[in-house]
């Protein structure tokens, strides 16, 4: 077989592969929940069809509390983010502050949605740093009141817990956006017209924008709908939401439940599904009404009390993750830290050493499933964008859908299904499988970092190799990928800060057998030692804090001669 015959048989198979590990585990993980859920489970006496799964779901009490919870925690939460995203690009897209953010965006986004929820329940608890600075001498307390938040009723925590992780990812997903719809021009254009910044961006960017948010937003609203973790830090327990249910009912020591826990992963799937037609029916309407503004030549829309809002919902956003993230710090070498003293004194790093013992497993095996499911993300998207640039032509929309397919359907729904499927097929839990979920979560990522500055290579470089008598081959591995090995280096980083804060592919396909420091950081977040969660939290930090420096100083040293390749990055 010729190089060039089999350069085009392994990139024309590459992404069939990735359309496999997509689509294949939700759709049969979906099938996997199904049958259980009307009753037939063989391995478990179900050997006839019935609806017995849901009318024992249907008496479950609390559970309209829990369908309103996710509900208005998902798009209370997309909503939100949205809104501020869109009034902080409007007001601040061609200034020093959005481009000072740029730089910010990737190691946000890396901060694994735990460690942000445990980070901020410690700051803002009764007995949390917020309360502590402001007590006694402007609150008057010297013990911590009795409030639920985290934990209210109303889910007001989840939300804000949500909120300050969706920001930032659909601030990087508007970046490749933002040239796409040529919002540069648009701008400058409404600039020369005479409107201000804010009324420019949403009369001329924003209606070519959306379109290419839509997709991002629905897996914003898929994720807030049915997460697990945060909710089970930040959310209320009295009822919890669905998700956190449907996790709690499929370790019921009683497996009669697994029947009306794959009921509930259905009603999930379909409170989801409502959120997003919600959702769209919202857009239509939005739509309808606002053409005649878009049209009216009006050149104000509230621009300086908007402007004013979004630049201080993105430092609420912001000072919320720093600080809570601050607060970890303190708490895992706090020694004894009585209310309502602000700082913990004298610090100690005994809490370490004492955990020292104990960590090491978590961290080896959370290190191992993400190179593993960052190292097979990254040869599938590879050879998915290699073959965008054979055929030359980008992504198709049903493609594009499947990318997202993973996003969009509650991991809890297609998950669960996996893990009947494994059972009725024999298939031990364990390293294997925990990668090829993770995997399934870490490709979209990594294809959404990588695909625009794979795309924007210049075609030339490859075309000047080939005059020269390279193969493709060769100008892959020796033009383009050297080329791209920034890039490269700054997705795969991503993708392994997105494996390493998976929580629920790795309890569910694990089956207990795998431990990484999400899975003891949730645990523990629900007892009392908030020094030990504490530890384990930063340690989620740290490990895609290490990933993002490797990205930064590999190029450096391998393109210390070649000065060239550092400035084209």
């Amino acid at each position: 077989m010729t190089a060039a015959l089999s350069y085009r048989l392994v990139i024309r198979t590459l992404p069939w592969l990735t359309i496999g590990l997509l689509s294949l585990p939700v759709l049969s993980g979906l099938a996997g929940a199904l049958a259980p859920a009307f009753g037939w489970l063989p391995a478990l006496g179900g050997e006839q069809l019935s609806l017995a799964p849901w009318r024992e779901l249907a008496r479950v009490p609390g559970l309209g509390e829990m369908l309103r919870l996710s509900l208005v925690s998902g798009l209370g939460s997309a909503l939100i983010s949205l809104a501020v995203v869109v009034l902080f690009l409007g007001s601040f897209l061609q200034s020093p502050v959005y481009r000072r953010l740029q730089g910010w965006l990737a190691p946000l986004l890396a901060v694994p949605h735990a460690a942000a929820a445990i980070g901020l329940a410690f700051l803002l608890a009764p007995s949390g740093w917020v309360m502590r600075i402001v007590s006694p001498w402007l609150t008057g307390l010297d013990y911590p009141p009795d409030f639920a938040f985290p934990g209210d009723d109303w889910g007001l925590a989840l939300i804000l817990g949500l909120v300050i992780k969706e920001v930032p990812f659909l601030l990087l997903m508007s970046l490749a956006a933002l040239v796409q719809c040529r919002a540069d021009e648009r701008m400058m254009v409404a600039r020369s017209l005479g409107y201000p910044p804010l009324t420019a961006f949403l009369k001329t960017v924003m209606p070519g924008l959306y379109p290419l948010l839509r997709l991002p937003v629905y897996a914003v609203i898929a994720f807030a709908t049915s997460n697990v973790e945060v909710a089970m830090i930040l959310g209320p327990t009295t009822p919890s939401t669905l998700a956190v249910a449907v996790v709690g009912w499929l370790h019921d020591p009683d497996l009669t439940t697994r029947f009306m826990a794959s009921a509930g992963a259905l009603l999930q799937l379909l409170v989801t599904l409502v959120a997003l037609l919600g959702w769209w029916l919202v857009e239509r309407l939005v739509v309808r009404l606002s053409r005649g503004w878009w049209q009216d030549g009006h050149r104000h829309c509230g621009e300086r009390s908007l402007s004013l809002l979004a630049r201080w919902a993105m430092r609420l956003v912001l000072g919320l993750m720093l600080l809570a993230l601050a607060g970890l710090a303190l708490w895992s070498v706090a020694g004894y830290w009585p209310f309502p003293q602000s700082l913990p004194w004298p610090p100690t790093l005994g809490n370490w050493q004492d955990a020292a013992d104990g960590l090491l497993s978590p961290v080896t095996q959370s290190l191992a499933v993400a190179l593993g499911a960052t190292l097979l993300s990254l040869v599938l998207v590879l050879g998915s964008l290699e073959a965008e640039t054979l055929r030359r032509r980008p992504l198709r929309p049903g493609a594009q859908l499947i990318l997202y397919l993973p996003l969009l359907v509650p991991s809890v729904a297609f998950l669960f299904g996996l893990v009947m499927l494994q059972a009725q097929l024999g298939q031990q839990p364990g390293m294997l499988a925990v990668i090829l979920g993770h995997a399934v979560f870490v490709l979209p990522y990594l294809f959404l970092s990588l695909a625009e500055s794979y795309r924007r290579l210049d075609p030339r470089w490859a075309q000047q190799a080939r005059s020269l008598g390279a193969g493709p081959w060769r100008v892959f591995m020796g033009v383009r990928l050297p080329m791209l090995l920034a890039p490269i280096l700054t997705a795969a980083a991503v993708g392994f800060a997105v494996s390493i804060g998976q929580y629920l592919p790795t309890l569910l396909l694990g089956a207990g057998r795998v431990e990484t420091v999400t899975t003891e950081a949730v645990s523990l977040a629900s007892g009392g030692d908030r020094r030990l969660t504490a530890i384990h939290a930063l340690l989620q930090l740290a490990l895609p804090a290490l990933g993002f420096v490797v990205a930064l100083l590999l190029p450096r040293l391998l393109f210390r001669r070649r000065r060239g390749l550092l400035l084209s990055h």
